[in-house]
């Protein structure tokens, strides 16, 4: 059997909804113990700000990549249009088709906190498409490392919100205070 069965078959079950079950770190280090450097490797791939470069010719990694940049270049275009700003630095391609329907539900979301929800949902679910129905496969730990950065990234999210929060309400105190 293969290093991913293995290592997959002790993974806990990761949702959207849920917090994450654990670290980035902690999954990393169970990677480290049970897969070979090259596959650990590969991982350093699996990130939700990819870098530049071509293809690695990993169909997941590559395609994760090219709607994440797709995602990010419409982004940058609708922007550019919502603002009346001229010209686009890379004219940005238009495809995959939900990458480009996400950025531009996305720039239409008033709350710039919902627009990001809202994006990783989209990124969660193209993930999900890039998976495959493989459940032992390498795509599962790719897959499963893009998750566990959404939910952390999301849960960094809901802390400056609270930080926001605490700020409005010790500025209200505060005020009242010197009144």
């Amino acid at each position: 059997m293969s290093a991913y069965y293995f290592l997959i078959a002790q993974l806990p079950s990761i949702s959207y909804n849920s917090p994450p079950p654990m670290r980035t770190s902690a999954f990393m280090d169970l990677c480290k113990a049970k897969l070979s450097p090259e596959d650990v490797g590969l991982l350093d791939w699996c990130t939700l700000d990819p870098r530049e470069g071509g293809n690695i010719n990993v169909p997941f990694i590559d395609s994760w990549r090219n709607w994440d940049r797709t995602l990010r270049l419409q982004l940058a275009r609708f922007r550019k249009e919502k603002l009346k700003r001229e010209g686009v630095a890379v004219e940005p391609p238009e495809y995959p088709v939900d990458a480009v329907a996400a950025a531009k539900a996305a720039v239409n979301i008033e709350s710039p906190l919902e627009a990001e929800l809202f994006l990783d949902e989209a990124r969660w679910r193209a993930i999900e498409a890039f998976q495959g129905i493989d459940y032992f496969s390498e795509n599962v730990i790719y897959a499963y490392l893009l998750k566990l950065r959404l939910l952390e990234r999301k849960a960094l999210f809901k802390a400056e919100d609270g930080f926001y929060e605490y700020k409005t309400l010790y500025a209200a105190i505060a005020d009242r205070s010197e009144n």
